[in-house]
């Protein structure tokens, strides 16, 4: 035991002990974290098409946490002005439940999705983001739908928590279709930067997850996913009608979130390494 012990150390093996210590406590560069969200893209690319469907379609079901949470704080809090303060910790319950979940969420592959495409451009690549990104929005538009139509009929929460959440979905129409647009692209770029630390984030997910999905919520950004969530009721309820829902209030927050996500963030995480990842070829 002692002689391998001693031709480990010599052949410059992991270190180990303190040494080793050391090393744990290191962050992640950004081209550590950058390889880390480009292969969990690629692997992400390479997943059979039913496979996405049926994991967004979880998540499309389970970010209803996230109004649920909200819906319940409003309606056990008096109407004062830090109201919204603390119905937004409710926000971030859905994207705990997704993330930790390792379920797929549109905006988080949109920097995902984007780094193997930018790293090295291809047909195949734009075909299969493309790919990724339909049916991941498809099944999780699905799922918002199916849980908004079943609180609107009541088989999901009784009837004040149902009134408390249409309270507070009735917030994303104070918008039209371009301020959403633009509310949007800053919700994008903060869930890709959620996507970017996680893989540094070690032990620290959960709180990582929470402050970042909670000043989305504060800032009143437009999330594409939960904002389906809350359109869905408000259509189903009729406080909005289709061509609202979709072209008011979906249609902009998607784009918004693309341009925020995987227009900005994602650009510039791989222009931060580019000129590393060339010397390492050279």
């Amino acid at each position: 035991m002692a002689e391998n012990s001693t031709t480990t150390s010599d052949t410059g093996s992991a270190p180990e002990g303190p040494e080793q210590d050391v090393e744990d406590l290191k962050a992640a560069d950004a081209g550590d974290l950058h390889r880390a969200v480009r292969e969990a893209g690629e692997d992400e690319l390479a997943r059979p098409g039913v496979s996405l469907f049926f994991s967004a379609l979880a998540a499309g079901l389970a970010i209803t946490a996230s109004l649920v949470a909200e819906g319940a704080l409003h309606a056990a809090l008096p109407d004062t002005p830090w109201r919204e303060l603390v119905v937004s910790l409710g926000y971030p319950a859905g994207f705990l439940v997704v993330i930790l979940g390792r379920m797929q969420l549109f905006t988080e592959s949109t920097i995902s999705a984007m780094l193997p495409l930018v790293t090295k451009p291809s047909l195949w690549a734009l075909r299969r983001t493309l790919r990724l990104w339909g049916i991941v929005l498809g099944a999780n538009l699905l799922g918002t739908a199916l849980t908004a139509a079943a609180i609107a009929g009541g088989v999901l929460g009784g009837a004040e928590l149902r009134e408390a959440m249409i309270a507070v979905s009735m917030r994303i129409t104070e918008l039209g279709a371009w301020a959403t647009f633009v509310n949007a692209i800053p919700a994008g770029f903060m869930i890709a930067i959620l996507a970017w630390s996680l893989p540094n984030a070690r032990g620290e997910a959960f709180m990582v997850i929470f402050a970042v999905t909670y000043v989305v919520a504060i800032g009143g950004f437009s999330h594409s996913i939960v904002g389906s969530d809350e359109a869905f009721l408000l259509l189903f309820t009729g406080h909005v009608d289709l061509v609202r829902t979709f072209a008011g209030l979906l249609l902009p927050a998607i784009a918004g979130n693309l341009v925020g996500g995987a227009g900005v963030f994602a650009l510039l995480a791989h222009a931060q390494v580019r000129g590393e990842m060339r010397q390492k070829d050279q």
